[in-house]
């Protein structure tokens, strides 16, 4: 079983920065891809950014390439996002996901994932 636990999530204004972590524990083959994925309110939780341990596997929805970057410490069993040039629009909340070797096409899929953190906040505003 794998566990999860974000942090680093908070209130911006729009064009800052905040760095996104999630510790995880458990087996590593379960955790071999982690992601991270958002979701406001009402809506559907949507995939942004992965990445896959000791592979050139790393992948980005299109609304966050070139301002958020997902990477991740093998020692410190930790994955980090990134997330520079925020808008209003990155406002949700962020949950970081792990699952075992998945190929690149699902990435950001959902159903992909079996492991799941609690989520933490990030609110960006005009």
């Amino acid at each position: 079983q794998v566990q999860l636990v974000e942090s680093g999530g908070g209130s911006v204004q729009a064009g800052g920065s905040l760095r996104l972590s999630c510790a995880a524990s458990g087996a590593t083959y379960a955790r071999y891809c982690m992601a991270w994925f958002r979701q406001i309110s009402g809506k559907e939780r949507e995939g942004v950014a992965a990445i896959c341990r000791d592979t050139d596997n790393v992948t980005y929805a299109n609304s966050v390439k070139g301002r958020f970057s997902v990477s991740q410490d093998n020692a410190k069993n930790t994955l980090y996002l990134q997330m520079s040039s925020l808008q209003p629009g990155d406002t949700a909340m962020y949950y970081c996901a792990a699952a075992g070797l998945i190929g690149k096409w699902r990435l950001l899929l959902t159903l992909a994932y079996s492991s799941w953190g609690q989520g933490t906040q990030v609110t960006v505003s005009s």
